[in-house]
């Protein structure tokens, strides 16, 4: 279902009482996804529900439920809109450079309102939510940054300036690992001073010539 088929379904529930005005199209979705990771962030994934969600975006509950299945769907949604893959790295000239734009990146996102909603998600987890939060780490998250890093890895391996044989899975794995684990066991701490040690002390030394 498109978002305008989906804006025309909810116009027959209407929105929650008081509801200044009637967003339609991508207005209407970003007030969604706004409202779902805020209530996610401020309550935790078990305490959200869809009614919460279709309140504070000032819509109908059925209108949600058109789209979205369940509270883990739209969750899923939210954080795809909200942080996009990491492709398109830019040639900067050294892989240097290229790292430590990747990893300011990083910490930016990790210090807006969408890395407070995966770190309160990665507090929560269990076996059941891990089930449907570990694909879309994987694929938004894990495996573009893996190869947006081996794509640098290699094109400093041409230049010169990353050694042989560093341009491997082993090695570009190494950021994403070490930002899950700063967010699951580390209370989420992503800071500038956290990604300059990450680049200098660990990612550097692995791969000058």
């Amino acid at each position: 279902m498109t978002m305008d088929q989906f804006d025309r379904r909810q116009s027959a529930d209407g929105p929650a009482e008081g509801a200044p005005q009637r967003r339609r199209g991508k207005a209407l979705e970003a007030a969604i996804f706004e409202a779902a990771l805020e209530q996610l962030t401020s309550g935790g994934f078990a305490r959200m529900t869809m009614e919460g969600v279709a309140g504070a975006a000032q819509t109908g509950k059925a209108a949600l439920y058109r789209r979205w299945a369940s509270k883990a769907d739209l969750v899923m949604d939210a954080l795809a809109t909200a942080m996009p893959p990491p492709t398109d790295i830019p040639d900067l000239g050294s892989a240097e450079a290229e790292l430590r734009h990747v990893i300011a990146a990083y910490v930016a996102v990790m210090g807006s309102p969408i890395g407070a909603a995966v770190r309160t998600l990665m507090g929560e987890l269990d076996h059941e939510r891990a089930e449907f939060f570990k694909g879309f780490l994987h694929d938004r998250v894990v495996g573009p940054t893996t190869e947006g890093i081996l794509g640098i890895l290699r094109r400093g391996e041409a230049r010169g300036d990353v050694r042989r044989g560093a341009a491997v899975p082993a090695v570009a794995d190494v950021l994403p690992a070490m930002l899950l684990y700063r967010a699951k066991f580390c209370g989420g701490l992503v800071d500038e001073a956290f990604g300059a040690d990450l680049l200098e002390q660990i990612l550097l030394p692995m791969i000058r010539p």
